[in-house]
């Protein structure tokens, strides 16, 4: 686990598919914001996971190999941050199938996860996002989601870079999860799974 002197390891989801997401564009947005404190790799192969199916487990005693590649970014990972947009008051396909995949997943159980929304009148799929995080035992920082009006705003990228209220909510979100990563090192409670 990432010491408070190193970059905090950061695996970003993003819920969307589309070339234009502004959850998206804001993953990458936090990425080039959040340095050098931490390095945020934002995952773009979400796409490319399997509709999650139980049956694809046990295959040739192995994963499909980008499930494979999802367990080890996030098992690689100190923290994970999440954006995603809100369908018909639901979360997207894309997260929630990247989630199906990491159910049960030893490396994800306590995990720090910071949820970024880019649209506060989101609060159906964010609730749900939280929700389902919360039972598959993620360690969600912040009360509530670190929220952003970036929804009919119009900011690409650079605008969201050059923006202070972006700037503010993601070094906000980075240093709850690095608090949380570092009482996490600092806890003698023992976690699932046990060494040894």
């Amino acid at each position: 686990m990432t010491s408070s002197r190193e970059p905090l390891k950061v695996l970003a989801l993003c819920g969307s598919l589309r070339e234009a997401s502004i959850n998206a564009a804001l993953l990458r947005a936090a990425a080039r914001l959040a340095r050098p404190g931490a390095d945020i790799e934002p995952a773009g192969w979400l796409g490319r996971l399997p509709l999650y199916n139980p049956d694809l487990e046990g295959v040739d005693g192995g994963l499909p190999r980008a499930v494979q590649a999802l367990h080890l970014a996030v098992a690689a990972a100190d923290a994970l941050l999440v954006a995603s947009p809100e369908y018909a008051h639901g979360v997207s396909g894309t997260i929630k199938n990247t989630l199906d995949w990491l159910v049960g997943l030893p490396a994800f159980i306590h995990k720090p996860v910071a949820v970024i929304n880019a649209s506060p009148r989101a609060h159906h799929a964010d609730d749900a996002l939280r929700e389902t995080l919360h039972t598959m035992s993620a360690r969600l920082v912040g009360e509530r989601s670190f929220a952003l009006p970036l929804l009919g705003a119009h900011l690409d990228e650079a605008a969201m870079v050059a923006s202070p209220a972006v700037a503010a909510v993601v070094a906000e979100a980075i240093a709850a999860l690095r608090v949380e990563v570092e009482r996490q090192a600092s806890d003698d409670t023992p976690t699932f799974p046990l060494a040894g």
